[in-house]
């Protein structure tokens, strides 16, 4: 971007991506109420060592493992693309003495969408179809029994996302199949593209879109006293939640100057002819 005069609404860099929480399991200040089969809810200590709620399972010397947890029901908000944040630990199998070939330091990620919370311990049938898995996930690092002894926290952070959702709201579920684990926070969010002032126009908050590639066109609306040249001004929201892609532009009508980092067209009174010839043909240049 070429340096810009007085009169010019400039392009600056955009940075305003932001995450609305649609549910954080460390915030609950008593039993969280998940629905077992058969985790274990119990208090254990985040990375902090701040005292949490978690759920935790540890039957690897019984083969066929197939243990789920359920969340509460989740109101998506709008929200076409949801993210997964979790911290977990898991131990080592090879720490654990004679453990069978079943052990495993994985863990399987599901959602299941719905226009109202039905869900009872029976229903939705805890197997994947009806649940749609997202993904496995694996820890980058697990604990052994001398961790355990130095009390040495190996807690891993994972985030994955899935999308397009529709219907009101939706369950999470985790999937153990033999390990030894806790699952010791899990936030839920969406990314958002938060309102700016951009080219000379106002862009109102957008929600990025339902696949991680998409981008969401929003409209903008030229601040007072600004009008709008060239195209119809838009900018794109990305999943990331960044605004991008700019197109067209405003620039402050004839007898005003664009002031407080271009966010405001400022009246000049009454200038020489020769300013307002200078306004009315401002461009762009990229």
């Amino acid at each position: 971007v070429v340096a810009c005069e007085p009169s010019d609404l400039c392009l600056t860099a955009l940075s305003l991506s932001s995450t609305e929480t649609l549910m954080d399991s460390t915030t609950a200040t008593a039993e969280l109420g998940w629905t077992v089969y058969p985790w274990e809810e119990v208090s254990g200590y985040d990375e902090n060592m701040n005292t949490i709620r978690t759920y935790q399972v540890c039957n690897v010397f019984d083969n066929n493992q197939n243990n789920w947890v359920r969340t509460k029901y989740i109101r998506r908000r709008g929200a076409q693309r949801i993210h997964v944040e979790m911290k977990f630990s898991v131990r080592d199998c090879s720490s654990i003495p004679n453990v069978p070939g079943s052990c495993k330091e994985t863990f399987n990620l599901y959602y299941y969408e719905s226009d109202s919370d039905t869900a009872n311990k029976v229903s939705p049938a805890w197997m994947e179809n009806p649940w749609i898995k997202v993904d496995t996930i694996a820890a980058d690092e697990s604990f052994s029994q001398v961790d355990l002894g130095g009390r040495v926290m190996k807690i891993n952070t994972e985030v994955r996302s899935f999308g397009p959702v529709s219907k009101h709201g939706f369950y999470l579920a985790f999937q153990d199949y033999g390990g030894c684990m806790s699952l010791i926070a899990v936030r839920v969010f969406y990314r958002k593209c938060a309102r700016v002032i951009q080219n000379g126009a106002v862009f109102q908050e957008t929600l990025s879109g339902a696949e991680s590639t998409s981008l969401v066109a929003s409209r903008g609306v030229c601040i007072p006293n600004g009008e709008e040249v060239d195209v119809p001004i838009k900018l794109y929201c990305n999943g990331d939640g960044e605004w991008m892609v700019p197109i067209g532009r405003c620039m402050c009508k004839a007898g005003h100057e664009a002031v407080e980092n271009g966010t405001v067209c400022r009246g000049k009174g009454h200038p020489h002819p020769s300013l307002f010839n200078t306004v009315s043909q401002t461009r762009w240049t990229f």
